[in-house]
């Protein structure tokens, strides 16, 4: 028999009935976080350089010095490398994701609008020149010009298709060019009632979105007739286009309104407004089972996250980030958020499983969210790409 002295320096006993409670309730805890096997690769543009980011652990590895100011960055859709355009000069500056540093650069014309990547078979860069007025091709493998396609008007910004076919904006001539990647020649020239500020192309490539921002305006063509499916006027002028994973609806923020207006390119029709915080900016849609949408507030330095599924009832949350965020983009895991703040030169990173546990039927937002992380990286940070780190 134990004497009762000892009794009270035994360890408690615990029942099977209390240790499961225990482990449900462990389970039913915040996953710990992890991070993202790759870097992000951000472009500074004062301080004419990239930033990489090591997404394991959030931290800055290295800056890598470029001979102009860049304004846009890509990645390649299978290896490990970026791709940096200096629109100045028209230079394009290849990034080695392993090495950290440029392998190669190319310069195929005068000044540069945009790129982007092959819709197809991602093997190759579309960038779009001013002088001389031109579209051309850049072969990853070769990173040499390949194709050359002549424009009529002075070109403003483009689209590409899964249909093999481009959409390039000439705001002075109110005209969009549809080119033919495949035969490398221009189809047919639309010419525009309104400004075509915005293009962008249905997720199948079969109508063309263009948004006009003095004319306050949505246009919708068919691109294989040219011809205007229909004109909606919007009440607010179109600056930031954002499309969700299935192409169905088409997010849209511009001045004259602090909310987010939602159209649907297949039904042609606008489908509703949402406030969205104030002078909504840039936005990201997160690609998961529970799809929000991310918008950057510039001038609160602030990010509001919402549910577009929940109609009236659709804030999520609001983050504080840093001074004037410009631009996101969401991990290809869909974990974290990466806001970049481009007076304050750095980033700002949102736990994406975070803002999922406020949502819109708990209670009212009493204060805005934290970040989970800071990150600083140079000056101007205006565009970013994700690489993942393969084996």
């Amino acid at each position: 028999m134990i004497p009762r002295s000892r009794l009270a320096a035994l360890p408690p006993k615990f029942s099977r009935r209390s240790l499961l409670l225990a482990t449900a309730a462990a389970a039913c805890g915040p996953p710990k976080a992890r991070g993202f096997g790759g870097y992000c690769f951000v472009a500074n543009q004062a301080s004419r350089n990239v930033a990489a980011i090591d997404l394991t652990n959030f931290r800055l590895r290295r800056q890598i010095p470029l001979d102009d100011a860049p304004s846009a960055i890509v990645a390649h859709p299978s290896q490990q490398r970026a791709y940096v355009l200096a629109p100045d000069t028209g230079t394009v500056y290849e990034i080695d994701a392993v090495k950290l540093a440029v392998s190669r650069r190319v310069r195929a014309g005068g000044r540069a609008m945009s790129m982007a990547v092959a819709p197809n078979r991602g093997d190759a860069l579309w960038i779009l020149y001013r002088d001389p007025a031109e579209l051309i091709e850049l072969p990853f493998d070769s990173l040499r010009p390949r194709r050359r396609i002549r424009l009529s008007s002075t070109p403003d910004g483009f689209d590409l298709s899964t249909a093999n076919y481009a959409a390039i904006a000439s705001y002075q001539d109110r005209s969009i060019a549809i080119v033919s990647l495949e035969h490398s020649a221009i189809n047919r020239v639309i010419a525009a009632r309104d400004e075509p500020s915005l293009i962008h192309f249905q997720k199948d490539g079969a109508q063309i979105v263009a948004g006009s921002h003095p004319d306050r305006a949505l246009t919708i063509f068919n691109t294989a007739s040219g011809k205007t499916v229909v004109r909606l006027p919007v009440a607010i002028a179109p600056h930031n286009f954002c499309a969700d994973n299935t192409g169905g609806q088409l997010y849209i923020t511009g001045d004259g309104m602090d909310a987010v207006v939602i159209v649907y390119p297949y039904e042609t029709e606008i489908g509703q407004t949402i406030l969205a915080g104030h002078a909504p900016g840039a936005m990201a849609v997160t690609q998961d089972a529970s799809p929000l949408l991310l918008v950057a507030n510039p001038d609160t330095d602030r990010v509001t996250a919402l549910d577009v599924n929940t109609m009236g009832k659709s804030l999520i949350a609001v983050v504080d980030v840093g001074q004037e965020p410009r631009s996101i983009l969401v991990t290809p895991d869909n974990q974290y958020a990466l806001v970049l703040n481009r007076r304050s030169g750095d980033v700002a990173v949102i736990r994406t499983y975070s803002l999922n546990q406020s949502g819109p039927y708990k209670e009212p937002l009493k204060k805005p969210m934290p970040v989970f992380t800071m990150v600083a990286v140079g000056d101007q940070p205006v565009a970013a790409a994700v690489v993942p780190w393969r084996t």
